[in-house]
């Protein structure tokens, strides 16, 4: 079995701070990555940003500086961003960066080279906000369909990608490979919208900028998005060389994109593997937006606030938890300080903070800290210990099918578990009678016990409050090899934790 998992975010664009929107996809791409780490993968996960282009020299201009002092701000800022979100990205490339431009003036040579890429006239409907050319039929009530604002008509010099050339090879290999595109709305958009409409010729330089990668053998020319920002997920790994590392990760196991994304990553992507002639990433999911105030989160429409004021407010955990429990991946979904607020008290509070502050107590209040597993079972406690095994399978079978949210739902459910058990063996009215204390033990050993395991699976979501569950527990951190391992059968030395989570007033 192949025990290498490549995972990536888009690239974002820094042509303004980055958003909620922002932290949604990489918290994501976060959470699956920390759990194949600890699922025993040697991981390499990949996020950056895309730094070209007219809308980002525009900008640049207006601030009086030039465009890679402006990205320079944001991506600090950026990755300042990520470090409070405990973002364990393995590799931020930048398209700035230089290894990564020689990379892509040689693919954009062999490609020219051998036919793939000539020079013609480009003539299109322009938006500079989303840097996207439409065609007419595409337009909604004439202006941009993605951000609405309004397109111009351009019209210069351009080399062009023969994307038209691969559109046979693309409808052959989505029928092969079902899972490329997920989930399957996106596929039959891709294919019905797109694809069998007839696919035209890709413009891959522009003249009428200067901010990007020239052209080595016509240097009035930058390369356009599409090679520049796409083969990021190859040159980071050192193509167009066969280092051992691209030997290594590559096919990406998975991209993880916004649904206006899916078609350059599921139709120009492929397209341009297809014409390198090496294998295209396993899968492409093209998730839903976040809405807020009825509308996506969007830099252009500027309808949000810094992320680290919902950190500073309410804690790292509680806003990596709402981003992964609160929306079906895939769907889009909405984004509130209110419902964030009820779904911290709900679960984080009620559920698994009282749980573990109150399991710990009794621990040290009737051993002294120290708890050994007497094996005085009863029938009722077969639906907790059922739960308690079968979670790890349950929750990998739920990430393997990116159903993010519902891998927590079976820990949580879990956890209910644990508090239902409570409610339902009494330890209080069993410690009444030092007869009953074996019995006692054994009841709050398997409450322990499911903490510890569910605190493990906990790890790859929620890792800060995961570590203060551990330090209550008194184990080091577990990895998922040894997560059923209970040959010592003990806890030993219990510390009462402080409050993982605090219950929040709403205003």
């Amino acid at each position: 079995m192949n025990k290498n998992f490549y995972i990536t975010t888009p690239i974002y664009y820094p042509s303004a701070e980055f958003h909620i929107g922002h932290c949604y996809t990489t918290i994501i791409a976060d959470a699956i990555a920390r759990y194949k780490r600890l699922a025993g993968y040697d991981v390499f996960f990949q996020t950056g940003t895309d730094e070209h282009g007219l809308k980002i020299e525009n900008k640049a201009k207006e601030k009086g500086v030039t465009p890679k002092e402006y990205v320079d701000v944001i991506i600090d800022n950026a990755k300042d961003l990520w470090q409070k979100l405990n973002i364990s990205y393995d590799y931020f490339i930048r398209t700035t960066d230089e290894h990564h431009i020689e990379r892509v003036q040689k693919i954009f040579e062999k490609l020219y080279n051998q036919g793939d890429i000539y020079k013609g006239e480009y003539k299109g409907l322009y938006c500079v906000p989303c840097e996207s050319f439409w065609t007419e039929s595409q337009l909604v009530d004439g202006k941009c369909p993605d951000c609405g604002r309004e397109v111009n008509l351009v019209t210069e010099e351009a080399y062009f990608f023969k994307l038209s050339k691969y559109q046979k090879r693309l409808e052959e290999f989505y029928e092969e490979n079902p899972n490329f595109i997920a989930p399957v709305s996106r596929k039959n958009e891709m294919l019905n919208n797109f694809i069998r409409p007839g696919l035209e010729d890709l413009c891959v330089s522009r003249t009428s900028f200067k901010w990007g990668i020239p052209v080595t053998f016509d240097e009035k020319h930058v390369i356009y998005v599409w090679i520049d920002a796409l083969t990021n997920y190859i040159t980071s790994l050192g193509y167009p060389d066969i280092t051992p590392e691209f030997e290594k990760y590559w096919p990406a196991d998975l991209h993880l994109v916004g649904k206006e994304i899916v078609r350059f990553h599921t139709i120009i992507w492929p397209a341009l593997l297809m014409a390198l002639d090496i294998p295209l990433p396993k899968q492409v999911f093209g998730h839903g937006w976040l809405i807020i105030d009825g509308g996506k989160i969007s830099k252009s429409l500027g309808n949000y606030k810094d992320p680290r004021d919902y950190i500073n407010t309410y804690g790292v955990d509680a806003v990596r938890y709402f981003a992964l429990r609160e929306v079906p991946f895939g769907s889009d979904g909405t984004f509130s300080e209110s419902a964030l607020i009820t779904r911290t008290n709900a679960d984080l509070c009620n559920i698994l903070g009282n749980l573990v502050s109150r399991t710990i107590q009794m621990g040290i209040k009737y051993f002294e800290g120290n708890v050994k597993n007497s094996k005085v079972y009863e029938d009722i406690d077969n639906d907790l210990l059922d739960s308690v095994k079968n979670l790890r399978a349950k929750v990998d079978g739920k990430i393997d099918e990116l159903k993010i949210n519902e891998a927590l739902e079976e820990i949580f459910d879990t956890l209910r578990k644990c508090n239902k058990y409570i409610d339902d063996t009494t330890p209080w009215t069993l410690a009444k009678d030092e007869s009953n204390y074996p019995r006692l033990e054994t009841v709050i050993y398997n409450l322990l016990e499911a903490i510890r395991v569910c605190a493990t699976m906990l790890q790859a979501f929620i890792p800060e409050t995961a570590n203060k569950i551990f330090a209550g527990l008194k184990i080091d951190n577990n990895n998922f090899e040894n997560i059923y391992d209970n040959i010592e059968e003990y806890h030993l030395g219990l510390e009462k934790p402080a409050n993982l989570f605090e219950r929040i007033k709403e205003n």
